[in-house]
């Protein structure tokens, strides 16, 4: 049974993302774990990895998602464990999430370092339970070309089965096969696959704003899963919203307080995807009507206009199990620019 742990140099590289869009394409009985959790949520008050939630929904799989991780906070694991009994742990965790399956993914932390200091960092666990590392860079083309340099240069890679890499998010693959791609593999780097960055993928859906912001939806409940491409901070008057050029653009969510019912009305008229509504107020009752009528989401929020914005404007734009169309997107981009044989020898 092969045993898969997929990496990254930086936080946000697209592990959990590359993990799902593999997995559709092998269409096989597959297991997962996340050893340690760095996306931590409570679901039924238990902690929870958001990822392992995610790909357990997705996928329908058996296992519980709070037994995927061994654990979250770093004092926390130095206290429960040492270096033997975390390896044990580690090993019985991936025994019990690969039990009759043709693969077990293990993604790693946020970076390549993350767990180091509770040796549950991703080189400690491709030792651990001898499986297969690949990696995954993105980011600008001079920092994906550092990030491989430093790797073939202070990453010690003799004791354990490195895949190589999968270099994700570029903008433009062409120009930097043409420039880039001779350096890296003259390193003696093995380059799996160079993936696009798709804007698409970057846009969250309003269902996911409104779990994410802990958030009421009193109209418009069909709409949800409709992605905001544009985000609007309706402080002004409509009539000057209405001017502004951004107000004008297509698949906008809008963020006012509750009784800005001028602004509301102005959302409503210009098709936008959503709107949040702060400070906890609730709108007019032939407001909510309307927004039903339209299937346009009002979510009531209980932080200000400004708060609201902000927390939004600090998101991940994390996949949810309904962004069916960023999940087939995944699964096409997986299939054109990956080597999947090599990387899964199926």
């Amino acid at each position: 049974m092969k045993k898969l742990i997929i990496s990254s140099m930086d936080k946000g590289a697209g592990k959990t993302s590359i993990i799902i869009g593999i997995a559709k394409i092998l269409g096989k009985n597959f297991g997962y774990t996340k050893p340690i959790g760095d996306r931590l949520f409570y679901r039924k008050k238990r902690p929870w990895d958001y990822d392992s939630a995610l790909i357990t929904n997705i996928f329908s799989l058996k296992e519980n998602p709070e037994d995927m991780s061994i654990g979250f906070d770093h004092s926390k694991l130095r206290y429960m464990y040492n270096q033997e009994s975390i390896k044990e742990k580690l090993v019985e965790i991936a025994s019990n999430t690969s039990k009759n399956k043709d693969i077990l993914f293990v993604e790693a932390g946020e970076d390549l370092k993350h767990g180091v200091s509770v040796y549950l960092d991703a080189i400690s666990v491709a030792k651990h339970i001898d499986g297969e590392l690949l990696t995954i860079i993105s980011g600008d083309e001079n920092s994906i070309v550092d990030n491989i340099t430093f790797l073939e240069k202070y990453v010690d890679m003799r004791d354990i089965k490195f895949k190589g890499v999968v270099i994700n998010k570029v903008h433009s693959i062409e120009d930097f096969k043409d420039i880039y791609l001779d350096t890296i593999t003259k390193m003696g780097i093995n380059v799996l696959g160079i993936i696009p960055y798709k804007t698409e993928l970057t846009y969250p859906s309003v269902s996911y704003l409104g779990e994410r912001l802990f958030a009421k939806v009193i109209a418009g409940e069909k709409g949800v899963n409709r992605f905001a491409k544009n985000i609007f901070v309706g402080a002004m008057s409509a009539n000057i919203a209405l001017r502004n050029p951004l107000f004008k653009k297509e698949n906008k969510l809008i963020i006012t307080s509750g009784d800005r019912t001028d602004m509301i009305l102005a959302a409503l008229e210009t098709n936008a995807v959503g709107i949040i509504l702060t400070n906890n107020i609730l709108p007019p009752s032939n407001i909510i009507s309307k927004a039903s009528e339209c299937n346009v989401p009002l979510l009531l929020v209980r932080f200000d206009t400004y708060q609201t914005a902000k927390q939004i404007d600090d998101m991940d734009p994390l996949l949810t199990k309904n962004d069916t169309e960023k999940i087939n997107l995944l699964e096409q981009l997986m299939k054109e620019y990956l080597n999947i044989k090599e990387i899964t020898n199926f």
